[in-house]
């Protein structure tokens, strides 16, 4: 069980660093803003600096796991595992509240955030359970 909750760590760290790319980089490409996170072009000035910094918490995230992972894999399980406990923690908490936002439409239509989430949420907590489970 070990190797599955390291292996949906790294899955979920992944996610975030796609996130990132995403939010921090490529945001401004219409295919982005548009296509993935349903902003029209119009509404990106307003938005920028937001998703700017939201995929900068992704990074951070997204690199604390794989730091945790790495650290386990050198011999520091304690402090490995704690990492990733912590991250996966937060990505399963933050993905809740991305999907408590979009059943609320918040921001977008009903059902536009759902893949996000599900995206956010399942990797961490498959690494959070099965470390249970270990």
């Amino acid at each position: 069980m070990i190797v599955v909750a390291q292996v949906a760590a790294l899955i979920a760290a992944a996610v975030h660093l796609l996130a990132f790319a995403w939010e921090s980089i490529l945001f401004l490409r219409p295919g982005v803003h548009l296509d993935v996170f349903r902003v029209p072009t119009e509404d990106v000035p307003p938005v920028r600096m937001w998703a700017f910094n939201v995929g900068f918490y992704n990074l951070f995230l997204g690199s604390g796991a794989i730091v945790g992972v790495a650290l386990w894999w050198a011999g520091q399980d304690t402090p490995g595992r704690t990492l990733v406990i912590y991250t996966c923690a937060f990505m399963f908490l933050a993905g809740i509240a991305l999907f408590a936002s979009d059943r609320m439409a918040m921001s977008r239509p009903r059902g536009a955030g759902v893949v996000g989430s599900l995206c956010q949420t399942v990797p961490s907590l498959v690494a959070l359970l099965a470390l249970l489970v270990a």
